[in-house]
């Protein structure tokens, strides 16, 4: 209740808490000698008058006026009806009513939880002040009013979330706006699943050039692999592709996916290792609405289906629990699923690439994967050795990623000669993915353009340079340890400098020297500059 000696602010506050459309107003003795109404406050407030009191507002010509205005049966007394309120309150999307003027009439629940404005905040208030008040970015009920038809656009709220506004004037008799009735839907977790899916089909490491075919970093000796995933991309079999953590499991399968004809299909990565196990057989393969507490009300679709005439790269699938293994083979034997609370199953046309970095067999063997599925999944096994095997790589991986974080940090850091002599030698066991995050951490943290071997991470410098081909208590003639030494000592020179007469300057000799000794040996190829 209000007394008369209230002011407009105070009443819209009171029936904002509250959430009533009306207030009753009495007088000293308690005694009930009218009410008012929130669109009586709205009329108010768009006079100008917030604080004046009630006994001086019930005075007001304009308010006479309009009451007079008003007719039984109208717009105005649906608006302030309980019915249209609980109607209204009931929809899970936002409403939102401005008169012809601009000025906000009606909010419901919905829009209150979406944007997090309470309706005391807007209600009454023109559109222009809701702007002002930096609520939204910009109102889409003015342009109604100002080009008299439908508009539909995206806004930004104040708590970040977007939404869609669709936004229609409703006309009376002479096609004077009365009203703007607004639709609020908010499409923030659309947009983050959206780009969830994009970043899924772009997580693809810059190191492999699709349209030339070419792989940058790739030494010789990896020619083969390539040349093998090239050929089984062009067949729609299954893969399963081991090694340990971090060798490039998912640039193979990117790369796969690339040369084969669902190339410009969805690529959709899933971390089965990542996923929470009381959530994995939804995400994976979706759910109908109210198929568990919490979940949308419409449903949702799983990796499997957004994956959907492309390639579905499940990665740490010996982490995939032994109950969800059966619904996978289900998809791998005849191309169907039932989503979560689903009756009916889906078909789905998608090409499966798994990839592991244990042994899978051992699992079979200790009952924790399934056999059946093993066999289906390793139609063509695809083995990753790690970095250390492959050191021919390693000098290009760091040229690579130096200049990836050199440009995108915008900085010019390069490597003394045993700097890169001790990068090249370290064995890498996190692979690639640690040596991608060690360039980077040099490359961000270092106080100088030119990086010397004592400013690299204690760990690489402890790193044994070379690693002799034979054993430590072997007495061999010095000549011939010297030999192998040098040996070691001008290959790693012609891996950094790729010429002769680079290598011979860093090894402080002629290169007719270097030219000379590499000609000695039968199992080794120069090329000579």
């Amino acid at each position: 209740m209000l007394t008369l000696d209230e002011t407009i602010q105070e009443a819209l506050n009171r029936l904002t808490e509250k959430k009533l459309e009306s207030v009753e107003i009495v007088d000293e003795n308690q005694t009930v000698i009218g009410m008012i109404t929130i669109e009586e406050i709205r009329v108010a407030i768009r006079n100008g008058h917030v604080l004046m009191t009630l006994r001086e507002f019930f005075q007001q010509p304009f308010l006479h006026q309009f009451l007079q205005d008003q007719k039984p049966g109208g717009f105005h007394q649906l608006l302030m009806s309980k019915m249209f309120s609980d109607m209204i309150n009931s929809l899970y999307d936002g409403v939102y009513i401005t008169d012809g003027n601009g000025f906000t009439v009606k909010v419901n629940t919905a829009y209150e939880r979406i944007t997090g404005i309470s309706s005391e905040k807007v209600i009454g208030f023109h559109m222009k002040d809701v702007e002002k008040a930096g609520y939204i970015s910009k109102s889409v009920s003015i342009q109604v009013i100002q080009e008299k038809k439908t508009l539909t656009q995206m806004q930004e709220l104040a708590n970040g979330r977007k939404v869609i506004v669709s936004a229609s004037p409703v006309f009376g008799q002479d096609r004077t706006i009365l009203y703007v009735v607004s639709s609020v839907r908010d499409i923030t977790e659309l947009i983050r699943l959206k780009n969830e899916v994009d970043e899924l089909k772009d997580n693809r490491l810059e190191t492999v050039d699709v349209e030339t075919d070419h792989v940058p970093f790739l030494a010789e000796g990896a020619e083969s692999f390539f040349t093998l995933a090239r050929k089984v991309a062009r067949k729609n079999v299954t893969v399963c592709l081991t090694g340990e953590s971090g060798v490039g499991k998912t640039m193979t399968a990117s790369y796969i996916h690339h040369h084969s004809t669902r190339k410009n299909q969805p690529f959709i990565e899933v971390n089965c290792g990542a996923l929470p196990a009381n959530l994995i057989e939804a995400e994976l393969f979706g759910y109908v609405g109210g198929a568990f507490t919490g979940a949308l009300s419409k449903g949702k679709k799983g990796f499997v289906e957004m994956a959907h005439r492309g390639t579905l790269f499940l990665d740490e699938i010996g982490d995939m629990p032994l109950e969800l293994q059966v619904k996978l083979l289900k998809v791998l034997d005849d191309f169907t699923f039932t989503p979560v609370g689903a009756t009916e199953a889906k078909q789905v046309d998608i090409r499966v690439i798994a990839a592991t970095n244990q042994k899978l067999e051992e699992l079979v063997k200790k009952g924790q994967f399934r056999e059946d599925l093993f066999y289906r999944l390793t139609v063509v096994p695809m083995h990753i050795p790690p970095l250390r095997e492959r050191t021919k790589e390693i000098p290009k991986l760091i040229e690579h990623y130096l200049d990836q974080f050199n440009a995108a940090h915008e900085t010019a850091i390069e490597f003394s000669d045993e700097a890169l002599r001790c990068l090249s030698s370290y064995e890498w066991p996190g692979n690639i993915r640690e040596l991608k995050n060690v360039i980077e951490y040099i490359v961000v943290t270092s106080p100088s353009s030119n990086i010397e071997a004592e400013q690299l991470p204690a760990k690489i410098r402890r790193a044994p340079s070379f690693v002799s081909t034979f054993q430590e208590d072997e007495i061999i003639p010095l000549k011939e340890a010297t030999d192998i030494v040098e040996k070691q000592l001008i290959k790693r020179a012609m891996q950094l400098h790729k010429t002769t007469r680079k290598a011979a300057k860093a090894l402080g000799v002629s290169q007719s020297t270097i030219v000379a000794k590499m000609k000695n040996w039968s199992d080794y190829n120069y090329d000579q500059h």
